[in-house]
């Protein structure tokens, strides 16, 4: 049955609300915002919000700036939002300036002064990002592509900025600027200096994208030739989830790739090697070089460092030419000729995971790759020197280099200083955690940090004074451990009286790390709250293995880790079922909506938050860029809806707890059944997202809230709260005001929905 049929609304009476700007749609919207806004109060009168605004407002944050260039007088760069700057200025200073308590900046380019977009509700433009013009070792520096989304959409547009005299290149003027100004999902990057690579909504009727919603064709642009007489180099298939290619100068050498993005982690690689003069000289349509495909398993990641092969694995790997084998979530460098050729000879494992150690991340530097690892979510820091003439590794210190990991709730972090990491071996260090505020120094990978200079450090932005962090261990349903980290005060009583917000994510192998966040800090810690963060299954913490225990059909171990945490706060008495929240966005959003219709779950919390959610898991693989999650949940079109259906919160919500009919597989309407849950109630729930959201579907949240209110009721569902956001795409805001918004909304009602104030 088509949703578009005659009986689709019989089937499910909300789905009309996935008309996104309909205008009955957003009056139903408006509505519930002023219910929301009722119920819980305007959050910009309240004490909330006038610290989180002025926290993300002020200018004791510490800039991240990046050197473009590699002369004596090269200039940090940074992009920066405040009061003054709504919107955000692109700026630039000198790296003396920049040590400085005051540095100088220098606008570069102000998005406030821009004429404002004209797409449906976006009334502000979104920094995106630049892709620089790199030519190799003598590369001027001196081009960009900037690219500024409306209202916050994943779409975006794209135009040349010319970096000496800081103005976009007109398009029509002498040098032929490249530009896009019609908003879509684009990727472009310059390959020389009149030639750039680009992905797009070629004829804006959607010919050119995948399923997904992302350019399933790259083309070859030319400076001075319109669009239109772009010349396709490589296409993707229409299932995958976006094709690309991409070339680039590294160390000396001159690499180019196309890459079929096939499911969220699978891909295949086709590489060439080409040389500066070549590059500069020759376009990709003219290039004669052949791409061969790289012999690597499907679902390995690679990248390059010089010309060495960097791949990382999320499955067990035997090396075809030696019968060597590597576990999944290794990191495994080779020279990449050889790779070429399938000859795995001297291919070296620089990183192995063992049961609690994983790599998190990498740097790099001129010559050196950095090794971000974490041991039961505490990092340590391995460095790595390359030796160009021998083509070989050297761990650097030995096997206690990294100085031990850091301790619990905290983080460090390195990068590059520089937008060109081959530049030198200069690093930036960072430092913070929960309850820490971070500091920047700056360090060099050739003592492997040992000797830092302090440069910048925020000053505490809520007071953690009593307050300390834990980290414990729950017992999920099947026995695993998972971890969990608690910010509490010291000196709390646990008599189960405590207001606690439980925050997880649980997929796509993100790790969930301690950070400094003044928000949660102001908005939460400060008023008596405790906050908990679980590291469960589906994020990346232990690595790919620990993200594929809950993929796909054994979702339900995320679910059961987070039952678990919850149970094991109640028994410590830190809290009880009316003082706990959960809360989640996006995949966490999945994870929130579960928890609150799941039999076990939905009587652990008295509250939930669930943020810009999937909910919907039937529709989602039609609904925006949904058809590129496929290899996360499960095509919901295949056998895989026997599980999905299970993991299905607008489902379960429907269907199992409040016994309406449900479309068959003989696409026939049944019949009304018994609930599965008689005793279930809804915890009082908000739900957040946003109109420019075009990533998750805001139609997930609406139908959700529509189903609650009328029909449920309040007799199992007693409060299910809806705010919507026009703008601010996934992250649900546009600016620190919306931002500020957002949250103040939210721990407000959390504050008083869990008693923490009235």
């Amino acid at each position: 049955m088509s949703p578009n049929s005659a009986d689709a609304s019989s089937a499910d009476p909300h789905l009309w609300l996935e008309d996104v700007l309909g205008e009955k749609q957003l009056e139903w919207v408006e509505q519930c915002n002023k219910k929301c806004i009722e119920t819980v109060g305007d959050p910009k009168k309240t004490e909330a919000y006038t610290r989180i605004k002025s926290i993300l407002d002020s200018k004791d944050k510490i800039p991240h700036a990046y050197r473009i260039g590699n002369d004596a007088d090269s200039q940090y760069y940074n992009f920066w939002q405040d009061e003054q700057h709504v919107q955000g200025i692109w700026r630039r200073t000198s790296l003396t300036s920049y040590k400085s308590k005051d540095p100088e900046w220098t606008t570069v380019l102000d998005l406030d002064a821009l004429l404002p977009p004209t797409t449906d509700t976006a009334k502000t433009w979104v920094w995106h990002g630049s892709t620089l013009l790199d030519e190799g070792p003598s590369s001027k520096w001196d081009r960009s592509i900037i690219r500024l989304s409306p209202g916050g959409s994943d779409a975006d547009t794209a135009r040349e900025f010319d970096l000496k005299t800081e103005q976009f290149v007109d398009p029509d003027g002498p040098d032929r600027g490249f530009a896009l100004d019609q908003p879509a999902k684009t990727r472009m990057a310059y390959r020389s200096r009149d030639e750039v690579l680009v992905g797009t909504d070629f004829g804006q009727d959607g010919s050119a994208l995948t399923d997904s919603g992302y350019p399933r064709i790259v083309k070859s642009w030319k400076r001075g030739t319109p669009i239109e007489e772009a010349v396709t180099v490589f296409e993707g298939e229409q299932t995958d989830i976006a094709a690309h290619q991409y070339a680039f100068h590294d160390r000396g050498f001159v690499h180019e790739f196309q890459l079929r993005s096939i499911t969220f982690y699978t891909s295949k690689y086709f590489y060439r090697s080409l040389t500066a003069d070549g590059i500069a000289s020759t376009t990709a349509d003219e290039e004669t070089t052949p791409f061969k495909e790289v012999p690597i398993p499907e679902d390995a990641e690679l990248g390059v460092f010089a010309d060495m092969a960097m791949i990382t694995l999320r499955s067990d790997f035997e090396a075809p030419s030696t019968g060597v084998a590597f576990k999944a979530g290794s990191l495994i460098t080779l020279p990449i000729s050889e790779l070429m050729e399938n000859d795995w000879s001297n291919a070296f494992a620089m990183f192995e995971p063992t049961p609690n150690r994983s790599l998190s991340s990498t740097s790099e530097t001129k010559d050196y790759n950095i090794l971000k690892i974490l041991e039961d979510v505490k990092t340590k820091l391995e460095f790595w020197h390359y030796n160009a003439n021998t083509k070989s590794w050297t761990k650097q210190g030995g096997d206690d280099a990294d100085g031990g990991a850091v301790p619990v709730g905290q983080d460090v972090s390195v990068g590059s200083h520089c937008r060109d990491s081959s530049a030198d071996n200069k690093l930036w260090l960072w430092r913070d955690g929960y309850l820490v505020p971070d500091t920047l120094e700056m360090a060099s990978a050739e003592d492997c940090c040992a000797k830092t200079e302090p440069i910048k450090s925020k000053p505490a932005m809520f007071s953690a004074d009593g307050l300390c962090v834990e980290q414990h261990f729950a017992t999920s349903a099947d026995g695993a451990k998972i971890p969990y980290f608690v910010m509490r005060k010291k000196d709390l009583v646990m008599d189960g009286s405590n207001p606690v917000l439980l925050d997880a994510y649980g997929g796509f192998e993100i790790s969930m790390l301690p950070g400094y966040s003044a928000g949660v800090g102001a908005g939460w810690l400060e008023r008596g709250g405790t906050k908990v963060v679980a590291n469960i299954r589906g994020g990346g913490e232990y690595g790919p293995t620990w993200h594929q225990a809950a993929l796909k059909e054994k979702r339900y171990k995320c679910f059961e880790d987070m039952e678990a945490v919850a149970q094991d706060l109640i028994d410590k008495k830190l809290t009880s079922r009316e003082k706990l929240a959960c809360i989640g966005g996006s995949n966490g959003g999945l994870l929130v909506g579960n928890l609150i219709t799941r039999p076990i779950a939905s009587s652990l919390f008295g509250a939930a938050v669930c943020q810009v959610p999937l909910l919907d898991m039937k529709r989602y693989t039609k609904l925006l860029a949904g058809a590129s999650w496929a290899g996360e949940y499960g095509d919901p079109d295949t056998d895989d809806w026997m599980f999905l259906r299970k993991h299905s919160p607008y489902h379960l919500l429907r269907h199992d707890i409040l016994g309406k009919p449900e479309l068959g597989d003989d696409e026939v309407l049944g019949e009304p059944t018994e609930t599965t849950n008689a005793d279930w109630t809804c915890p009082k729930t908000l739900f957040t997202t946003s109109t420019r959201d075009d990533r998750v579907h805001p139609g997930h949240a609406r139908k959700m809230v529509a189903a609650l209110l009328e029909e449920a009721g309040v007799e199992k569902a007693p409060q299910a709260l809806y705010w919507e956001n026009t703008e601010g795409g996934h992250g649900g805001a546009a600016d620190n005001a919306q931002r500020a918004h957002m949250w103040a909304l939210t721990y407000n009602f959390l504050a008083i929905t869990l008693g923490l104030e009235k």
